[in-house]
C-alpha cells in the first residue's frame, strides 16, 4: 500500500507566553520567560513557588457560563487551541466530510485540579455530594472528546497518556492514522493544567522541580551547567494534519511536511532515562528511518532539553548516538527555557515551533544558557535566536516510564 504524505496546514497555541501562535512565536524569538510566582493558590508551604502558568485566561471569551463550569480547564485550553488550528488551516469543515477528520489529543495528568476539590468534598462532606461531573471533568480523553463535540468532528478519536511524551506521540499516531487512508485530516497535540497544590508537591517532592524561588525566570536553564530541575509549565498545542493531495487540491497554505515517527521503551525506570539516551537515541533513529532522511539532512532539533541534570545529559549523548560527527552542527534549542515543561502538551508547542522554525527560516534560542556544561557540549542556539535554512527538524519528547517519541518535520518539497 502507497503511504499517504501528510503536511501542516493549521497551528493552534495555549502558552505560558502567548493565547496565540502569533504571540507565543513571537515570545520564543524574543527569549521571552514565561515564569513568575504562581498566583493561583497558596504556595507558602511549598518549596516551589513559581511556574510558567498561563496568564489572563478569561473563559467568558471563549464558552458561555454554564459550559465554562463542566470544562476543566485542560480541556478549556485544547478546545480554544484546536479551534485556532482549524481556522488558521482554513479548512471549511461545511463543505468536508467530517466523518473523515479526527482528533487525536491527550493530557498527562487529566483534570488534577477538579480530583482535588472532589477529594475534599468526599473527606468533608460525604460521598453523596460529590459531583455528578466528577469523571466526565477529570478523564483525560475529555479533550479530544470535548473538541469533536465542539467542531463536528466524526473520524477517528483517541487520546494518549503518556507523560512528558503525550503531545509527540498524538502527532506521531495522528500522522500514521491519515498516512494510511483512514483520515483526510487530524487535529491533534496535547494540554496540560497540572499547576495545582497536589501537582507542585508531588514534582517537588521527587526533586523534579527547579527550586530557584529568588529566580523564577533565570530558573530553567537547560543544557547549563547549573540547571537544578524544570519549571512546570500549562496550556495546549494543537496541530491541523492534512493529506497532502487534499490539502494541494483546496489549496492551502502548507507550513511543512510531517514526514518521519519514531517511538521507543526505556525499559529501565520509572522516572530516570537510560543510560546514554538509548532509547531516546532509538526513538530519533527510527523517525530518520521513517522519514528516508540522512542525520546529515537534519538542520535542528528541537530538544526535550528539560532542565533537569539527568535528562539533559542523556539527551546530548542520544543525539551524538544517532548524527555522528554531524551532532556537532546541529542548533539544539529548548523551548522549555521560556515556556517551561507542559508535560503532556510540551511535544505540541514544541511540533509548533518546529514548523515555524521551517516556514521562517529562524530557530529560537535556549535562554539562561550562561555556564557549559563539559558533559553537554552541543550547540544549545544560547540566548539569541538563529536565522538559517532549515530544512528538517527532529522533535524529541522523554516521558515518565521510559516513554520516547521523535517526530521528523521537513520543509515541504
Amino acid at each position: 500500500m502507497t503511504k499517504k504524505r501528510v503536511v501542516i496546514t493549521g497551528l493552534g497555541a495555549v502558552t505560558p507566553i502567548g493565547l496565540d501562535v502569533p504571540t507565543y512565536w513571537e515570545g520564543l524569538l524574543a527569549g521571552r520567560s514565561g515564569a513568575g510566582e504562581i498566583t493561583s493558590f497558596d504556595t507558602s508551604q511549598h518549596k516551589t513557588k513559581f511556574a510558567c502558568q498561563v496568564k489572563d485566561w478569561d473563559p467568558s471569551l471563549h464558552f458561555d457560563r454554564k459550559d465554562a463550569r463542566k470544562l476543566e480547564t485542560f480541556v478549556q485550553f485544547a478546545i480554544v487551541a484546536a479551534r485556532q488550528a482549524v481556522e488558521d488551516s482554513g479548512l471549511d469543515l461545511d463543505n468536508e466530510d467530517r466523518t473523515k477528520i479526527g482528533v487525536l489529543v491527550g493530557s498527562g495528568i487529566g483534570g488534577l485540579g477538579v480530583m482535588e476539590e472532589q477529594s475534599l468534598v468526599l473527606h468533608n462532606q460525604g460521598p453523596g455530594r460529590v459531583s455528578p461531573f466528577l469523571i466526565p471533568r477529570l478523564i483525560s480523553n475529555m479533550a479530544p472528546g470535548q473538541i469533536s463535540i465542539s467542531l463536528g468532528l466524526k473520524g477517528p478519536n483517541s487520546c494518549v497518556v503518556t507523560a512528558c511524551a503525550t503531545a509527540t506521540h498524538a502527532l506521531g499516531d495522528a500522522f500514521k492514522i491519515i498516512q494510511r487512508g483512514d483520515a483526510i485530516a487530524m487535529v491533534a497535540g496535547g494540554t496540560e493544567s497540572a499547576i495545582t497544590p497536589l501537582g507542585v508537591a508531588g514534582f517537588e517532592n521527587m526533586k523534579a522541580l527547579s527550586s530557584r524561588n529568588d529566580d523564577p525566570q533565570g530558573a530553567s536553564r537547560p543544557f547549563d551547567k547549573d540547571r537544578d530541575g524544570f519549571v512546570m509549565g500549562e496550556g495546549a498545542g494543537i496541530l491541523l494534519l492534512e493529506e497532502y493531495e487534499h490539502a494541494k487540491a483546496r489549496g492551502a497554505r502548507i507550513y511543512a511536511e510531517f514526514a518521519g515517527y519514531g517511538m521507543t521503551g526505556d525499559a529501565f525506570h520509572i522516572t530516570a532515562p537510560a543510560p546514554e539516551g538509548e532509547g531516546a537515541a532509538r526513538s530519533m533513529q527510527m523517525a530518520l528511518d521513517d522519514s528516508g532522511l540522512k542525520p546529515e539532512e537534519i538542520s535542528h532539533i528541537n530538544a526535550h532539553g528539560t532542565s533537569t541534570p539527568m535528562n539533559d545529559k542523556n539527551e546530548s549523548a542520544a543525539i551524538k548516538t544517532v548524527f555522528g560527527e554531524h551532532a556537532a552542527k546541529l542548533a539544539i534549542s529548548s523551548n522549555k527555557s521560556m515556556v517551561g515543561h507542559l508535560l503532556g502538551a510540551a511535544g505540541g508547542v514544541e511540533a509548533i515551533a518546529s514548523t515555524l522554525s521551517i516556514y521562517n527560516s529562524v530557530v529560537p534560542p535556549t535562554i539562561n544558557y550562561t555556564t557549559p556544561d563539559p558533559e553537554c557540549d552541543l550547540d544549545y542556539v544560547p540566548n539569541e535566536k538563529r536565522e538559517m535554512t532549515v530544512n528538517a527538524v527532529v522533535s524529541n519528547s522523554l516521558g515518565f516510564g521510559g516513554h520516547n517519541a521523535s517526530i521528523l518535520i521537513r520543509k515541504l518539497v
